[in-house]
């Protein structure tokens, strides 16, 4: 369906999909003469604001929080499609040593060596990380050298000198200019982020914001997802 140009579509969404959406929408916007507002906050955030009462046109969370917010009635059930996967790593400050962190072993080691890793609080990542060193036996160790932000790219607090290394999602820790990221977490630890997007139930710009998604599902943009450092999942 094509709609008419003009329309401002909102969209909220949480820091670890912007950096693609950062790359989609101005190609979208060209195309389409529509204009695309983002609303940001971290996903805890996001969930609880629209839970609260909050609404835009459209919105690209974990898929979790999509499936509970159409359950609701807030987001239209029908509109769900699958959008990014994203993977958990490591990055330390452009031109310092690089930890392997290649086997599990060698990620416990990078941890335990480290003078002090950073990680947010409310992001999912940051959420998995104190269950992990619990579940690899080096939380005493480890839980005194964290350095820890409510939410947002983590790995400025190491181009700002205040920790060695970020852990968060690689397409975060991309987006912070002045990493060298290390790479993705073991297979055996890594926990993967699937995110999905959907239409406020209330939305005054259905059409539109159905058109931004569609856009954003096309095959042909899978290598924006990449260069975001996500994968482009397909319904």
């Amino acid at each position: 369906m094509t709609t008419t140009p003009g329309t401002n579509i909102t969209l909220r969404t949480s820091n670890s999909t912007r950096p693609v959406l950062d790359l989609l929408i101005p190609e979208f916007e060209r195309s389409a003469g529509h204009k695309v507002t983002l609303i940001l906050d971290t996903a805890k955030n996001s969930h609880a604001r629209i839970k609260a009462g909050e609404r835009a046109d459209a919105a690209v969370l974990l898929g979790t929080s999509i499936d509970e917010l159409a359950a609701m009635g807030i987001l239209d059930a029908a509109s769900r499609r699958p959008f990014a996967r994203s993977t958990i790593g490591m990055a330390v400050l452009k031109g310092a040593p690089k930890p392997d962190i290649s086997t599990v072993d060698a990620f416990k080691r990078a941890l335990l060596n480290a003078k002090s890793i950073a990680h947010t609080v409310h992001g999912p990542s940051g959420a998995y990380f104190p269950g992990l060193i619990e579940r690899l036996g080096i939380a005493a160790q480890v839980k005194p050298k964290t350095v820890t932000r409510p939410g947002g790219y983590i790995g400025v607090v190491v181009t700002a000198g205040e920790a060695e290394i970020a852990f968060q999602q690689i397409c975060e820790l991309l987006a912070v200019p002045g990493l060298d990221v290390l790479g993705p977490i073991p297979e055996e630890i890594q926990y993967n982020f699937d995110s999905k997007a959907a239409i406020f139930a209330g939305s005054k710009n259905p059409a539109a914001a159905r058109e931004l998604l569609s856009y954003c599902a096309r095959p042909e943009n899978a290598a924006k997802f990449t260069q975001a450092g996500l994968g482009q999942l397909k319904a």
